[in-house]
């Protein structure tokens, strides 16, 4: 109790403080929803049979947009702080009450049940069960079915509501039941000809939280159950069903149109349909993490790179954005330390889909195609091969290995044929020489990920990954039996990185560079990640890697960057006009009009902060003894997660996912999963067995 006065009087405090300086108070919102059906309300200790005067519900502060409450409404704005910091970690559900019935709150989650139809009207949720209140996740929609009667019970600490259609006698089934208790929902779905029952949907706006299903998704286009909705930031919802033979969901997902998720309804053949989810969160528990709230974001976000693009049935940017050949690695390194999603699912079932489709035919971004890439990125097959050496490793693979090994062993095969000069490095098929690309928006694509910048012929991270991939490729050979084809791919990653720092190592300024163009130049602008992933693999040689990691700190002190909550920039020092692929009047994508792109830095790729592949240099630091450095970096990092910081878009339209050092946003995604690939950082800090990277 002394702690929770303790945290009371300083949250009056910053109340009391806002009011003199004038600050207008954020408190939750309270919006009035009409019911225009009869509601009935009931508890195990009274029955209540009520219809709202006026048609009106009470108003709820669940899961609600923030309203201003002026200085004028200070009593009840420190009363409100009061209560909410006064509550106990993981406090006890609270049911619906008389003047709220359809709303639930308890350590797990916040629910406002719907007054008017089937459904929900706003959720949120804490996987780790610690009582954080986080924005609400649903669209706030009217319902377009309004004709039902909701009955509202209360029993065992939680809340059931039954929607029977206007005039159903209450002798018959409910279409659907809701129920919510302290650890998740139950969705009861019921046939009868008096009330036969329509699917419930549950639409997310992802411009509040970018929400996902991971599962096998049918030839058909339904997910499987089970299956897990997860909600970045939040936790998750383990789905489950009973009551129907192979159950499924729908799914679907629109570039900025939201994701929606569907109950299938009772029928005839199956008159009784229970769907269960359950609140949780999935993450490696790792040493030290479960009594340290620093690891807090650790645990809720761990599984925010894996979000499944329903339309192809690929993991993606996010779920309603692109799939990109050269981030499976990412998805897939998540997923091998993952435990079990649910019975019978893992992340590395998802990521084998995602491969099944390319075997099937599928396309992704990084693979030839008209207008980006003129053939393969010279990290796509090296992300190919990794990801399915993470299947492999994952166990329960064998057989998928077996039937697939002859169009694996053709990336890696393919992958090797672009060293065209023998020197052991893979090659891309432009040049990278300054001034071939042409102005505008880019008409073809550089070497890797970082697509706006003139990386090409022999690329410093593709062919880190590269040598990485073919360790892979060996394992896979040898897993099969196939010893020839191991040693022949273990030749090759020795031959490469033989010619590794040799080629790529600038004497001038000390570090790795980015690129070597076919006309022998070095093209190096302090890029952070290719230091980081060479350092990372082993690629140099252990007694300059200290003195190359003083360079960068030294530089980045030198520029004056020191926002790490926002991440790293890629590059220390603006990449010049000549070296940049997509160029603008303003500059908005790094590329600007001064020939030394000055009015490009700190713009998206070009600088800008984030925190995708910012765990290249952290795990770069980590390995290399420097733990008070890396701490400097990961921690800001952490908090950021916590509270959504790499996500959600400005008022001028651009995302967080990339930001000025400023902190201005620069992005466009909205949601880029590659910005949570760092939460395998915490796996450097918290444990010392994390070869299967390094391999």
């Amino acid at each position: 109790m002394k702690k929770q006065n303790i945290l009371a009087r300083g949250c009056l405090k910053i109340v009391a403080s806002a009011i003199l300086a004038d600050v207008k108070l954020w408190l939750p919102a309270r919006r009035n929803r009409l019911a225009i059906g009869k509601t009935t309300v009931e508890s195990g200790r009274f029955t209540l049979r009520t219809l709202f005067p006026g048609g009106k519900m009470p108003p709820s502060t669940a899961g609600r947009d923030a309203c201003r409450y002026s200085p004028g409404g200070y009593v009840a704005g420190l009363l409100t702080a009061f209560l909410i910091l006064n509550q106990p970690v993981g406090a006890t559900a609270q049911p619906a009450t008389e003047a709220d019935p359809f709303h639930f709150a308890s350590a797990k989650l916040d629910v406002q049940l719907d007054a008017q139809a089937p459904g929900l009207a706003a959720l949120d949720v804490d996987g780790l069960g610690l009582g954080k209140r986080g924005t609400n996740v649903l669209h706030e929609l009217t319902a377009s079915n309004i004709d039902f009667t909701a009955t509202v019970s209360t029993n065992d600490g939680g809340t059931k509501v039954d929607y029977r259609r206007v005039g159903q006698s209450t002798d018959t089934p409910p279409p659907w039941t809701v129920a919510v208790n302290e650890g998740g929902m139950t969705f009861i779905s019921q046939w009868s000809e008096a009330g036969a029952p329509a699917a419930l949907s549950l639409k997310f706006d992802d411009t509040r939280c970018h929400a996902t299903v991971l599962g096998i998704i049918n030839s058909n286009g339904v997910i499987q159950l089970p299956a897990l909705l997860h909600l970045p930031g939040q936790g998750s919802l383990r789905i489950t069903a009973t009551g129907a033979e192979d159950a499924t969901l729908g799914y679907t997902s629109l570039r900025k149109g939201g994701i929606t998720v569907k109950f299938p309804a009772a029928t005839a053949a199956a008159p009784q349909v229970e769907y269960r989810l359950e609140v949780t969160a999935i993450y490696p528990d790792l040493p030290g993490i479960a009594d340290d709230h620093r690891f807090d974001s650790f645990r809720r976000n761990w599984l925010d790179v894996l979000q499944l693009n329903p339309g192809s049935r690929q993991l993606a940017n996010n779920s309603g954005s692109t799939s990109c050949a050269f981030c499976y690695y990412e998805y897939a390194d998540i997923a091998l330390k993952t435990p079990p999603l649910a019975d019978g699912l893992t992340a590395l079932d998802v990521v084998r889909q995602t491969l099944d489709a390319i075997f099937a035919g599928a396309r992704a971004y990084g693979m030839p195609a008209k207008g980006n890439f003129p053939a393969e990125s010279s990290d796509t097959f090296p992300s190919f091969l990794i990801a399915a050496d993470d299947c492999v490793l994952g166990g329960g693979s064998d057989a998928w290995l077996a039937t697939n090994y002859t169009k694996i062993k053709g990336w890696a095969d393919k992958m090797l044929a672009t060293d065209t000069n023998g020197d052991g490095l893979v090659k891309y098929i432009m040049s990278g020489n300054s001034g071939t690309w042409p102005p505008g928006f880019p008409k073809i694509r550089p070497a890797n990920w970082w697509d706006t910048i003139g990386f090409g012929y022999e690329d410093a991270y593709g062919n880190a990954l590269a040598y990485r991939s073919l360790g892979c490729m060996a394992h896979m050979a040898a897993q099969l039996g196939k010893t020839k084809d191991a040693k022949h791919y273990r030749i090759a990653a020795k031959k490469l990185k033989a010619a590794y720092f040799k080629t790529f190592y600038d004497p001038a300024t000390g570090v790795i560079g980015g690129w070597r163009s076919a006309d022998g130049q070095l093209h190096d602008y302090y890029f952070l990640w290719v230091n980081g992933i060479a350092i990372r693999y082993g690629l140099v040689p252990p007694a300059k890697a200290g003195a190359i990691m003083d360079k960068l700190m030294a530089k980045m002190s030198e520029v004056g960057y020191t926002n790490f909550n926002m991440g790293l920039p890629g590059n220390l020092i603006t990449v010049t006009l000549k070296d940049y692929v997509h160029r603008t009047p303003d500059g908005h994508f790094g590329g600007g009009v001064r020939p030394d792109n000055a009015d490009g830095f700190q713009k998206y790729e070009n600088g800008g902060a984030t925190g995708c592949f910012a765990y290249f240099t952290l795990a770069a630091l980590y390995d290399l003894g420097r733990r008070d450095t890396a701490d400097a970096i990961l921690f800001p990092m952490l908090a950021e997660y916590s509270r959504g910081g790499f996500e959600g878009r400005n008022a001028l339209g651009f995302s967080n996912d990339w930001r000025m050092w400023d902190g201005t946003a620069k992005g466009y995604e909205g949601f880029l999963t590659d910005n949570y690939y760092t939460m395998l950082a915490v796996f450097e800090r918290q444990t010392t067995n994390s070869s299967s990277l390094r391999r």
